[in-house]
Order: C-alpha cells, then structure tokens, then sequence
C-alpha cells in the first residue's frame, strides 16, 4: 500500500511514525510547505503532546510542497491528510476524484456542508473516508468507552471532560479562525467526539467563555443536556502563550462505578465502585498507531470504518460550531439538530 502523508507539521510527522511501524507500507511521498522539511530535516518540528522518541527518517521520501502533485503521483493508494483544517475538504475531494482512499486528521473539516461533500465524494468514488478522531483509540478513552456502552458504570449521571493547553506557538494557522476553526473548535473536538460516541446526541446545549486569538484565550465551559437529566461538561482550552502545561482528563460517574482520568497522573485511568479500586483493562498500543492500522484495515478489506465513521466525525464538526454559537449567547439554552 502506497501513501502519501500530507502535511508534515505535528500531527503529520506523529502519522509518519506510525506508518513506518505498519509492515507492507510505502511511503510515496511527504508534502510540506516548510522549507527545512523539504530539505529533509524534521528536528524542529513541536507540538503539544510528548509522542515519544522514535525517529522519522525521510532521507529517502519524495518532499513535494503541493498537495496536488502527491494526489497525482502514478500508483499512489492513499493519502493522510493533516493539513489546516480549511484545506482538509478541497484536497480529500481532488483525493478521491483521483480514486484514493483518505485519512483525514480532525477536525474533519470546517463545517457540516464541507463535511457532507467529503462523504458525498467519497461515496461516489467507492473509497475509505476517516476522520482521525484518536481518542478513540487511546487506551484511556478505549477503556472508557467499554465500561460505558458494556454498562460497566451503570445508568450515567455525571460526565466531564477537560482539556487545556498553552496557545499553540508551533502552527501559526492556528490562532486564525478562518483557517483553523479557533483554538476550542481545534482543541475541544476531541471531548465533543467522544461526548457523541458514549452519549449521542443531546437534546440543548449552554455554554460560556472567552475567545481572544490575538491573546492566546480561547475557552469553552459547555454543557450538552440529555433527556433524562444528564448534563455533559466539557471545558477547557487555550490558556495563553505561555508554558502552561498541556492536559486532558474525564470523570465519569455511573450508579454502578465511576472512571476517573488525568494525563498528569500515570496512575489513572481507574475504576471506583462498591469495593473496587483498579485499573480497567486496557489495550498496550499507541492510539495513532492503533487507529492508522485500522484505516489500513478497512482500506485492504473494504469494510466501512464503523469505529470511526465519517458521519460520526461530521456530527462532532457540527456539534463544536453549534457550542461556538452558544458561547455567544452566554450560557443560553440552545436547541441541538445535528
């Protein structure tokens, strides 16, 4: 299988590692529009998450700076997308009007109508769509997400989810939110995907907080409101240009157990209920390895990525710009129809 990662900043450079671990891959091509990458050197490139030591070798790899000579490359059989979110719908679109498959890192695009068009193109070329939604893969989440819909927890009554970094100094087309969607929408995806897949969609929505890209603020306390009377929390954001520490965590509180979260402890996640304190089982795998590898999967078998599906990933597009509008309305309640 021959591919094509497109876009070599963080993200892109964390996908390559992971490709180069799956056997039977080729990497056709990197395509960048930074010059030291184009000259072969990858050692400045930073991010937000320590994605370990292994070194990318591209000595070898074609370096192409546009995204249209990888997708005409001869016997080329996929491409990874993980360009500025603004770019991810044109360029999956030409992807699969050359007849390619597609991975595409989140968000998966801007907006609903550009998400729909990626799923349209893809349907009509008879090829794989995936959003990299990698929490669904990270062991951590994984865990959650058993305990969850196996109904390990019990009826859910208390769910948050938080996530803060530092504003980004690495990626410049960030902190613009005509190309990047804004720091929360870029950020906080994560948390409103994996929101979607334990809890689907809810019925309102409320939310509040602060937006100063210039500033490096960006923050979002939201509430997602289920019939019932559940209310989802997620929070957090860009915490200005500083050295504050990047994190994530979730507490999730079942009338059987509750699971508990927090990239800063290495003790967590745990399971607490009636007797029970432990560590739930959970997969030893690299989430970004976990979830290319099933990419490959469904590209080599042709199934549909039902574990990630790019309706689902739509809905989390949609669900984050609904969450952007009811920041605006300071803690309103807001109909949700995704």
């Amino acid at each position: 299988m021959r591919v094509a990662v497109v876009g070599l900043g963080f993200m892109g450079l964390t996908h390559l590692k992971a490709w180069q671990q799956i056997q039977d891959i080729e990497i056709a091509a990197i395509v960048s529009a930074d010059p030291r990458v184009l000259e072969g050197d990858v050692s400045h490139i930073q991010g937000n998450l320590d994605t370990g030591s292994t070194p990318a070798d591209i000595t070898n790899v074609p370096r192409l700076a546009d995204p249209m000579e990888a997708i005409r490359m001869e016997g080329l059989d996929a491409v990874d997308i993980c360009l500025p979110t603004s770019m991810h719908a044109p360029v999956t679109v030409a992807a699969f009007e050359h007849g390619l498959h597609a991975l595409v890192e989140k968000p998966m695009a801007m907006d609903g109508d550009e998400c729909r068009r990626m799923i349209e193109a893809a349907r009509t070329a008879g090829r794989t769509l995936m959003c990299a939604q990698v929490l669904r893969f990270f062991p951590a989440y994984t865990a959650l997400i058993s305990a969850v819909l196996g109904g390990e927890l019990g009826p859910v009554r208390h769910a948050l989810f938080r996530r803060r970094c530092a504003a980004p100094k690495w990626s410049a087309w960030l902190s613009k939110k005509d190309v990047s969607g804004g720091g929360v929408f870029d950020l906080l995806i994560h948390d409103i995907d994996m929101a979607l897949v334990l809890f689907g969609a809810p019925e309102s929505v409320s939310a509040t907080g602060h937006e100063d890209l210039e500033k490096g603020l960006d923050i979002l306390d939201a509430s997602l409101h289920y019939h019932g009377g559940l209310n989802v929390e997620i929070t957090g954001g860009w915490h200005l240009p500083s050295a504050y520490p990047f994190s994530m965590e979730y507490t999730v509180v079942g009338e059987h157990g509750a699971m508990e979260f927090s990239s800063a402890n290495p003790e967590t996640p745990r399971f607490y209920g009636p007797g029970a304190d432990r560590r739930p089982e959970m997969p030893e795998k690299d989430g970004y390895l976990a979830e290319i590898e099933y990419f490959v999967e469904c590209v080599r078998s042709g199934a549909e990525p039902r574990r990630c599906s790019p309706e689902s990933s739509a809905q989390a597009v949609a669900l984050a710009r609904l969450l952007d509008v009811a920041r605006t309305e300071k803690g309103k309640l807001i109909p949700c129809q995704l």
